[in-house]
């Protein structure tokens, strides 16, 4: 893109712990696509510290040597939600030393007005600025704030600066407003979503078994009562198939009947999966924000099944957009019921059609990081001339 000489650039700086290391990588590829369409903006001059990927021409990649050693590292240790689960202590090292190195990163970038940081924990590396600062927070980042003296941290950074703190949904707008409501704004801004889902044609032979596709991180809290309900035949016949895509970060048994084909990527779900899968299921445990995964596949029109959590009911309406359950029964009845074409397609139009409206692409996110932005950035204006 040319971008206009004369046009004032507000310049950002964005700081995440994961970044798709190529095309074919799975882990954070909604972060690329934040970066590609932010930085598609032409009065956004922006640069990035994250782990190293293919980055647009019109973004800034900062991380330099020390910093990228450190993130592969900590990547092949499965990043630090991953530790936290399983190794504490070495989790909280980690931690330091990522706040430690993203500090420097902002200290050599001084030329910043506008700081843009991908989870919660991170906002503690820029302590030594007062620039204005937005948050982006998904669901797992409010599981930190139950760690001794991380919000009167977090506290600390917000009320010098003006803050916006961004939820990717609205389901995390009350403890957020409980803990930093007097300090800084809360704002939800919703991912966008890739225009290449959009244009999926799904043709579902029904006649052929029905394809299930189940696509997540695999850890026993996001498995939930998949296997449990799936095995009693729902998805284990001669009508039934169920494929499991991800990473099995918790080394979990996975029972024979499940065709598990590890982790994988947006372009062969685009190509081979999604164009025939009956639905796509996720009976996780886990709140964390608005699944990706699952709007990508209901802008695909794959009519979705989903547990009764919050994550999911902030944006599924049961029997409207997606089915919600919270029993085998249910889980049965609803595998039932979009077996039915007619059922399928409905749900499917509808999940298509709410996306589209209430989402919309990654472009569309973008200008909602572009208002945030400019109103940080007047905010800070008006104070300086008060002052």
């Amino acid at each position: 893109m040319l971008r206009s000489q004369n046009k004032p650039n507000i310049k950002v700086l964005m700081t995440s712990t994961s970044y798709p290391k190529s095309q074919s990588d799975w882990q954070g590829v909604f972060i690329r696509d934040m970066v590609n369409a932010i930085s598609d903006i032409e009065t956004i001059s922006l640069s990035v510290w994250s782990p190293p990927g293919d980055f647009p021409k019109t973004a800034h990649y900062i991380a330099n040597n020390k910093d990228i050693s450190f993130f592969n590292t900590l990547l092949a240790q499965g990043g630090i939600a991953h530790l936290l689960r399983n190794k504490k202590i070495k989790a909280l090292l980690y931690g330091i030393k990522l706040i430690f190195l993203a500090n420097r990163a902002c200290k050599r970038s001084s030329d910043i007005e506008i700081y843009h940081v991908n989870w919660l924990q991170n906002a503690l590396s820029i302590w030594h600025t007062k620039q204005p600062l937005l948050v982006t927070v998904l669901g797992t980042d409010l599981k930190l704030l139950n760690l001794p003296g991380m919000t009167y941290l977090l506290r600390r950074i917000f009320k010098h600066r003006h803050t916006i703190i961004a939820p990717n949904a609205q389901w995390m707008l009350p403890k957020l407003t409980k803990s930093f409501g007097d300090i800084a704004e809360i704002r939800p801004i919703p991912f966008g979503i890739h225009s290449n889902w959009f244009l999926i044609n799904r043709n579902i032979n029904f006649n052929k078994p029905k394809i299930w596709l189940v696509i997540l991180r695999i850890t026993k809290s996001k498995i939930g009562e998949l296997f449990n309900w799936g095995n009693n035949i729902y998805l284990n016949d001669d009508d039934n198939q169920l494929h499991l895509f991800g990473p099995n970060q918790d080394n979990i048994k996975i029972p024979d009947w499940v065709n598990y084909h590890g982790s994988t990527s947006p372009s062969i779900l685009q190509k081979n999966w999604f164009p025939k899968a009956a639905g796509l299921i996720t009976l996780s445990k886990h709140d964390e924000g608005r699944p990706q995964i699952i709007l990508e596949a209901m802008a695909a029109g794959l009519p979705i099944i989903a547990s009764d959590i919050e994550a999911h009911k902030n944006f599924i309406t049961n029997m409207e957009n997606g089915l919600i359950v919270n029993s085998e029964k249910q889980f049965h009845q609803s595998i039932q019921y979009l077996s039915d074409l007619k059922n399928n397609n409905k749900i499917a139009v509808s999940a298509k059609h709410w996306v589209s409206n209430e989402i919309g692409t990654w472009d569309d996110c973008a200008k909602r990081y572009l208002k945030a932005y400019l109103d940080l950035k007047e905010k800070k204006i008006c104070h300086q001339m008060e002052s």
